[in-house]
């Protein structure tokens, strides 16, 4: 049986990604974007279109965002909860602790989609979401993970994977042939449009749905067993790099394979799409694993890491801080000296700052929101 090295101590590079996933949609996401707009030229459409949400198929930078932070939430398990059974607490308060974390995502989500609505307009509420989501796909991760040894994980995941897929693939809207994959036809969006209560994102779909989150499950647990081989002491630094770096090709490879029969989406969260996203995910805390746990590098990466240790606090701020007065009140100066091209770069830049100014105080006074 592989040894675990028991480990308390956080792994930079995990901080650093997830503040690295969280600063696109802080601000400078949509900066880039916007200045790209205004560009006219192919590497600038290019990059126009990495930062826009693909439509229905496709896989795009922008639409690793949110599985990249699933990815991670995996990641950490092993290293908190792993600390924590270490410490003798049973599974059972364990799981009670995930499941009420997972509520508290769930309400944050939904006041937070819905700007605080008042409870006598709930027809009109979206009842799903990001965070409800990664609730969701966080408690059945810890789960599993509590209760499965890591080939039955393994094999959890190949399962969930293989049976959405079967699902899409055999099953469809009423009045659709089976494996109709679009807007309307696929079964999982019709099941949202039949029995999620309130209004959906979309007028055939919701781009965050609650139907689907079952898939987003194979990114926490594919975070789970690289968080476990992490802490592993079977291999050496620079062998974990590389083993992750070949697992994250292999499930690009087998993944974009697998879009040749069922197309990337993540607003259905295909089986394809989670597989290729658990790819990239693994390659990019490969390199950010290698470059500051493994080299040592980790001055550059400060920045990064101070907005990874308050994600959650950071995207449910808008709820009680109105970031636009904020930062045309402080950097309103360098807006309007900007020329028209960079306004909007210069504008979500100061934005992205000021909020990293926020973060740095609490991370000063060790003021962290956990959920």
């Amino acid at each position: 049986m592989e040894q675990i090295k028991p480990q308390s101590k956080r792994l930079y590079s995990l901080d650093a990604l997830r503040g690295f996933d969280m600063i696109w949609i802080m601000g400078l996401g949509y900066g880039l974007k916007l200045f790209a707009k205004e560009q006219h030229t192919p590497f600038w459409d290019f990059i126009y279109l990495e930062f826009h949400h693909s439509d229905w198929f496709g896989l795009v930078f922008w639409d690793l965002i949110f599985p990249l932070f699933i990815f991670i939430a995996g990641v950490a398990t092993p290293f908190s909860v792993g600390k924590h059974l270490s410490q003798g607490i049973s599974k059972s308060s364990l799981l009670i602790k995930a499941l009420k974390r997972a509520i508290l995502l769930y309400i944050l989500g939904f006041l937070l989609a819905n700007n605080g609505i008042q409870l006598w307009n709930l027809s009109e509420a979206r009842f799903t979401g990001d965070l409800a989501k990664i609730g969701f796909s966080y408690f059945f991760g810890v789960a599993i993970y509590l209760y499965a040894s890591r080939r039955w994980q393994v094999i959890w995941l190949l399962a969930i994977l293989t049976g959405y897929w079967l699902l899409l693939k055999f099953t469809s809207a009423p009045g659709y042939p089976p494996g109709d994959l679009s807007q309307q036809g696929n079964f999982i969006s019709h099941l949202e449009r039949s029995f999620m209560p309130g209004k959906l994102s979309r007028i055939f779909y919701d781009q965050s749905g609650f139907f689907n989150n079952v898939n987003a499950i194979p990114n926490m647990l594919g975070g789970v067993l690289t968080g476990t081989f992490l802490m592993s002491v079977k291999y050496n630094e620079n062998k974990k790099t590389v083993y992750m770096l070949l697992a994250g090709a292999v499930c690009v490879l087998l993944g974009w394979l697998w879009n040749l029969d069922s197309p990337f989406s993540e607003s259905l969260w295909t089986s394809s799409f989670a597989l290729a996203t658990i790819g990239w995910s693994l390659i990019l805390m490969a390199i950010f694993y290698f470059i500051i746990d493994v080299k040592g590098y980790k001055k550059w990466a400060f920045f990064l890491k101070v907005i990874g240790m308050n994600p959650i606090l950071i995207y449910v701020s808008p709820f009680f801080i109105d970031w636009d007065f904020t930062t045309k009140a402080f950097m309103g100066w360098a807006i309007d000296l900007s020329h028209k091209e960079w306004v909007n770069l210069v504008y979500w830049t100061a934005q992205v700052g000021i909020k990293w100014m926020f973060l740095y105080f609490l991370y000063k006074k060790k003021a962290f929101l956990r959920v």
